[in-house]
């Protein structure tokens, strides 16, 4: 087991309770880890004060929580990367849903350091925010990290590790972001309209709906949105449909046209249009790339990484 297994990228859940969390090391080498966290608390269960161990940044695959931490709160989603600074101090909560599951990323501060200084970053660099949210950035990434799941290379696995962090650092270089406050609230409001828009993703979705399910004036709800999750809901809506489409093409050998009409686009061009412009390559090129050996496509598919 590594040492970074006890930096928890999610709440741990009381031990009293029926359905424990699950952590398991994916694989770790010098100065790095990947775990993968699986949490199954709810609304009844109690937050637990706990601090990274580590520079950690954690894709959330799937469900919401509430991340409090010396940056501020965040409202992390499906899509997001959580930003964790080594020694902090933070929580989580699930108020208004049940579970999450999350792939973490976590390194050493000396390894953090080379990372930051190789990636333009000042010396002492922290985060200076709590999440990078959902975004053309993120969404080649979580594409990959389902390929990741399913290998066993220790050395490609390191290699991601390190890009994710460079890539991370060049993405928020320059960007000071103020601890932001969310109130349980509005939390509980848009976390009910994310939920909505991941569970009819393929689906025809109007504002009003959202708004109605919020509870909130469709220009309220726009604006709440948008400070939380910092993008706008059809952004949002459109990051899924296309992190979907990504995964079925990377783990299936079904027509471009089947995967675009299944995640909820209506009109194959637009699809290979959007798809491009998101992942810097064709729905068929993306998936020939994937399929290489995971080493030698990690270098050739860099671009897809970094746009």
């Amino acid at each position: 087991m590594s040492e970074y297994a006890t930096d928890r990228s999610a709440p741990r859940r009381d031990p009293s309770s029926p359905a424990p969390s699950v952590l398991r090391t994916i694989a770790d080498g010098r100065g790095w880890c990947i775990t993968e966290y699986v949490c199954h608390a709810g609304p009844g269960d109690r937050a637990v004060e706990e601090r990274h161990g580590s520079f950690t940044i954690a894709a959330v695959m799937e469900g919401r929580f509430r991340y409090r931490g010396e940056r501020g709160t965040a409202l992390l989603h499906p899509g997001a990367l959580l930003l964790g600074n080594m020694g902090a101090a933070f929580e989580c909560g699930h108020d208004h849903s049940h579970g999450d599951r999350c792939l973490a990323f976590h390194v050493d501060p000396d390894y953090f350091a080379e990372l930051a200084a190789s990636a333009g970053g000042e010396a002492g660099l922290r985060f200076k925010t709590a999440m990078l949210g959902a975004s053309s950035t993120t969404l080649p990434w979580l594409a990959r990290l389902h390929a990741l799941l399913e290998q066993a290379d220790a050395l490609a696995l390191g290699e991601a590790t390190a890009e994710l962090f460079a890539l991370t650092i060049r993405t928020l270089s320059g960007h000071v972001s103020a601890p932001q406050r969310i109130s349980a609230h509005d939390e509980r409001r848009i976390s009910r309209a994310l939920h909505l828009l991941e569970d009819a993703s393929s689906e025809a979705i109007s504002l009003e709906q959202l708004a109605a399910v919020a509870g909130m004036s469709k220009y309220h709800f726009l604006r709440s949105f948008r400070r939380i999750v910092g993008l706008t809901p059809y952004q949002y809506l459109l990051g899924l449909r296309l992190r979907h489409a990504a995964v079925r093409l990377a783990v299936s050998s079904e027509p471009v046209s089947a995967v675009a009409f299944d995640t909820g686009f209506g009109d194959l061009s637009t699809f290979n249009e959007r798809f491009r412009r998101h992942f810097g390559a064709s729905p068929s090129h993306y998936r020939t790339l994937l399929r290489r050996p995971f080493r030698r496509g990690l270098y050739e598919t860099r671009h897809l990484i970094s746009n």
